[in-house]
């Protein structure tokens, strides 16, 4: 036993020594685009915190209005002061969003709608994760209405203004754990059978199945679509789960800071020539590979139709 937690120790002091080699081994990918943004609007949602957060500064900087989309207006107006004093970007403003919530989706449309004419940039980048089972105000498992049917709902009521301001961009954050997720239309609410950590892997499914057939559907309208694996991030994404918090904590010199997890989001965002390439999964700045499930062309039109009935809407 004493061999055993001798060589433990070792082990534990040779990464934490390392870990600034392995970091910048694991750091990924760098927005390297120097294109800059006046004029430009942006939404990001979740910005208050985190990756987004992180977007929301890097684009700020660029010139750009920033409009911060969060449930917490309180810790978003603290985000946002922050911002504007880093980038002395007055153009950082913060609106109430609720994903939990249609209501709250669609006032935050209306209201967005009734300030802008125009969206450049929407960055579908809120989410949650390992949550014990719940249902949003809608009914919907929190998993899959937060994660996914949320941004659906918010992506078509800003559809409009994103056609106006072509070229335009939707960037979905997902995560490489969509490896893990399948769509299960038979329970897609998890009332048979639920597992936290699965239903977020079925929901960053759905957002690249969302992802490949929305850029399917606007083929010629100037708009396009990007699906974003951040990386592992230090963030406060794991915070109903006792486990990865602690795994958190314990691994956190060797996860990405907020800041290098955004730089995939900022360059599907802002990367000039990347049109082609819309639908695509990128993850550290390159197109990446997806599973076999994620490149279901059938999964992902019954997944569209299934959720526009859920939500009670129909796309143009």
């Amino acid at each position: 036993m004493l061999v055993f937690l001798g060589l433990l120790t070792s082990f534990l002091s040779f990464l934490y020594v390392t870990a600034p080699s392995i970091r910048k081994f694991f750091a990924g990918g760098v927005c390297g685009t120097n294109v800059q943004l006046p004029g430009k609007v942006v939404v990001i949602t979740g910005a208050n915190t985190g990756i987004g957060k992180e977007t929301a500064r890097e684009l700020a900087r660029r010139g750009a209005r920033v409009y911060i989309a969060c449930r917490d207006v309180l810790k978003g107006e603290s985000a946002a002061s922050e911002i504007r004093a880093d980038t002395k970007n007055s153009q950082v403003l913060v609106r109430k969003l609720d994903l939990a919530d249609t209501k709250s989706i669609r006032a935050f449309a209306e209201g967005f709608r009734a300030e802008e004419k125009q969206l450049h940039i929407l960055i579908n980048n809120a989410g949650v994760m390992m949550c014990p089972y719940s249902k949003t105000a809608d009914g919907f498992e929190t998993h899959l209405g937060v994660n996914h049917l949320g941004h659906f709902l918010l992506t078509h009521l800003l559809l409009g203004q994103l056609k106006e301001s072509a070229p335009a961009r939707v960037v979905n954050l997902s995560s490489v754990v969509h490896h893990a997720g399948k769509i299960r239309f038979h329970d897609l609410q998890g009332e048979k059978s639920y597992n936290r950590g699965f239903a977020y892997c079925h929901s960053k499914l759905a957002n690249v199945l969302f992802t490949r057939e929305l850029a399917k559907r606007l083929q010629g309208t100037g708009v396009t679509t990007y699906a974003v694996h951040p990386g592992i991030v230090r963030s406060e994404l794991v915070r109903h789960s006792f486990l990865l918090c602690l795994l958190w904590q314990l691994f956190s010199p060797f996860l990405k800071t907020a800041r290098e997890g955004a730089q995939t989001s900022l360059h599907c965002a802002l990367a000039e020539g990347l049109e082609p390439l819309s639908g695509k999964y990128f993850s550290d700045c390159k197109k990446t590979w997806v599973s076999p499930r994620a490149r279901n062309n059938k999964t992902a039109e019954r997944l569209w139709n299934v959720s526009c009935e859920l939500l009670g809407i129909q796309w143009e």
